[in-house]
């Protein structure tokens, strides 16, 4: 018996096995953002700043809730300091979400503002985030550091 007598069954096996990862990836993937969005404010800032310790960020800290001039997170990577803003919300964040990351960017003298939500921006907010110099992390990237290092909690 040669080796062709084996290329189909072997071309099954791993067709199988190919399908079955895309069902264990797509059920993971769907569940982990109705996850997030059933969070409350306080559990989703907690829940971002271990998934940036995950991603490497160091001195994650939460800042207090009231006076923290729109800031949720302070955070550093590779020499930067980052000032982030969490949003989680049921609808597009706006221009607000933007102002409060420039503020609080500056009231902590950190590097790099950034806005991080559960969902995605308006227009305005993308505009208002280019002039401003702040970064957007969107759902989209929010699910991509999930997957590449955060843990469901």
């Amino acid at each position: 018996m040669g080796i062709r007598e084996y290329i189909p069954g072997i071309g099954i096996a791993v067709g199988c096995i190919l399908v079955l990862l895309i069902i264990v990836w797509l059920c993971r993937r769907s569940r982990r953002p109705a996850e997030i969005d059933l969070m409350d404010g306080h559990d989703f800032e907690k829940y971002c700043a271990l998934l940036l310790k995950h991603r490497g960020f160091l001195d994650v800290e939460i800042t207090k809730g009231s006076g923290d001039y729109g800031v949720d997170i302070l955070a550093e990577k590779d020499g930067v300091t980052y000032a982030i803003q969490c949003k989680c919300y049921n609808q597009p964040v706006g221009v607000k979400a933007v102002q409060e990351a420039y503020a609080g960017r500056d009231y902590y003298d950190r590097m790099v503002g950034a806005v991080l939500t559960n969902q995605y921006f308006t227009a305005p907010a993308v505009e208002a985030a280019k002039r401003l110099k702040i970064l957007l992390w969107d759902r989209g990237y929010l699910e991509s550091m999930i997957a590449e290092g955060g843990r469901e909690h």
